[in-house]
């Protein structure tokens, strides 16, 4: 006796049982520990930008003056194979001293700095005003038109800021990516 044939799911799109390698994107912190050289952050973007993978934040700056260190935190999507195919090619590369996924490390804190420009006049001026006191944003620079505040937090933080501010007169915005630490006693040096 035929079976009936299984029907479209359009959720799995596949008339076939999902696959269990497959495997749902997932954002990740890397925080890597390179040496302070010219070049560096071209060779570990290019390990990204080779294989088609995108960077979603990029921070870095020198860490240790004396070590000649930096440290460049990438934020990144992906499944958990492709991640790991990530760290193991930045771990290739002669600079890199260390690379710490911060999301499977343990728990850690992520902050991101915005200046965002609001432009306004009357009630549209104070409820921005109003708005940054609720956000704890501080006004940097504030002329009878407009406003630039500056706002730290989480990027959930930032971005429901800057979508608060559209209807009332966001002119600019400048963001400076994901930076991150693990929580605790624990350093960059402690092995994963």
């Amino acid at each position: 006796m035929n079976k009936p044939l299984k029907k479209y799911d359009k959720k799995s799109k596949s008339v076939y049982a999902p696959n269990p390698l497959q495997q749902e994107e997932e954002s990740h912190t890397l925080a890597i520990i390179v040496d302070n050289e010219p070049g560096v952050l071209a060779r570990v973007i290019g390990r990204f930008t080779g294989r088609g993978y995108n960077i979603d934040s990029l921070t870095v700056a020198e860490t240790d003056h004396e070590e000649n260190t930096s440290r460049i935190t990438i934020v990144v999507s992906g499944t958990p194979s492709v991640i790991e195919q990530i760290k193991a090619q930045i771990r290739q590369i002669v600079s890199v001293r260390r690379v710490r996924d911060l999301t499977t490390f343990g728990p850690h804190i992520e902050r991101e700095l915005a200046l965002i420009k609001v432009a306004g006049t009357g009630e549209k001026r104070i409820e921005a005003l109003r708005l940054a006191d609720v956000f704890r944003a501080q006004p940097l620079d504030s002329t009878l038109e407009s406003f630039v505040f500056e706002l730290t937090g989480t990027t959930e933080k930032v971005d429901a800021f800057i979508n608060l501010m559209k209807p009332l007169g966001l002119v600019d915005v400048s963001r400076t990516g994901i930076a991150a630490i693990s929580r605790g006693a624990t350093t960059h040096d402690d092995q994963d």
